[in-house]
């Protein structure tokens, strides 16, 4: 597996390959990777010639009082995962690579009406973030196929209309879920979890199967649904950003839209955590 720091370097290489003929499936990391990730790249290999993958926390998707700071970094152990997951090729680009005149200075990324609700309203500048290096990764990669994970569905109806909206040639492919055995949704944020939390943390997936299968029976009144959840997730010991029923691709809430997708973030601690579920 090639480790790339230097983006001349992955450039000269994907120059290569595109000579060869190669096609590129790409999945962007944060790192910490876990088996969530690594289904992803299962699913990229099946795809492609070429399994491309990068590792870099992007400081333009976290807040001012986010955990940028302390977000797990296990870059050692991850390139190990990749290794053994035959990566053919991962980018480790540093801050100063990719925002040469700092953040504050970047060009940004933003996609209209799908990221007005849930994460765009409760973390401002996160959707844009995550728009922006995206666009920046995949001009420097040029994939064919790019995987993202629908534990971060708005984000992945996000990235798809940005493709759309901007022409690029990719094709988004969406993977599932991965869970723990007691359906709690794999996330690097789960090891910030207590003891305690952690049990409790599996109130969230459970609430949204609950929902669900309410929607399914009588789909009338969701508001009604989304009370009882709020209300015994508040009693578990969780703070509920949001709880709602949305349409699968524009993510508007509350909507008659079919497909449906109930989406859900809540605090447990200081542990903030997402998941859904599709109707």
């Amino acid at each position: 597996m090639l480790q790339v720091q230097n983006m001349n370097e992955l450039t000269a290489q994907i120059r290569e390959w595109k000579f060869q003929r190669k096609t590129i499936a790409f999945v962007p990391t944060m790192g910490n990777l876990h088996n969530g990730h690594l289904s992803l790249l299962k699913q990229g290999q099946t795809h492609a010639d070429k399994l491309v993958s990068s590792i870099f926390v992007n400081p333009m998707q976290f807040g001012a009082d986010e955990d940028l700071d302390k977000y797990p970094r296990t870059l050692q152990q991850d390139c190990k995962s990749l290794m053994e997951h035959d990566c053919d090729l991962v980018y480790l680009p540093s801050d100063q690579d990719l925002y040469p005149l700092g953040v504050s200075h970047m060009t940004a990324v933003q996609v209209p009406d799908v990221t007005c609700f849930f994460e765009g309203e409760h973390r401002p500048g996160h959707l844009t973030g995550v728009s922006t290096i995206v666009l920046k990764l995949f001009n420097l990669v040029q994939p064919d196929y790019a995987v993202f994970g629908k534990k971060d569905y708005q984000q992945l109806q996000m990235i798809r209309k940005m493709v759309y909206d901007l022409n690029l040639n990719i094709d988004i492919i969406a993977g599932d879920t991965i869970r723990e055995e007691d359906g709690l949704a794999l996330s690097s944020r789960n090891q910030y979890l207590s003891a305690k939390e952690r049990k409790k943390a599996i109130t969230l997936y459970q609430e949204l199967n609950i929902a669900a299968d309410a929607y399914r029976a009588d789909s009338s009144d969701f508001s009604i649904i989304k009370q009882k959840a709020i209300k015994s997730l508040t009693k578990t010991g969780f703070e509920v950003d949001y709880f709602d029923l949305c349409g699968q691709k524009t993510l508007a809430p509350l909507s008659c839209q079919s497909p449906s997708v109930i989406v859900a973030a809540a605090k447990m601690g200081q542990t903030r955590l997402i998941d859904n579920i599709e109707i």
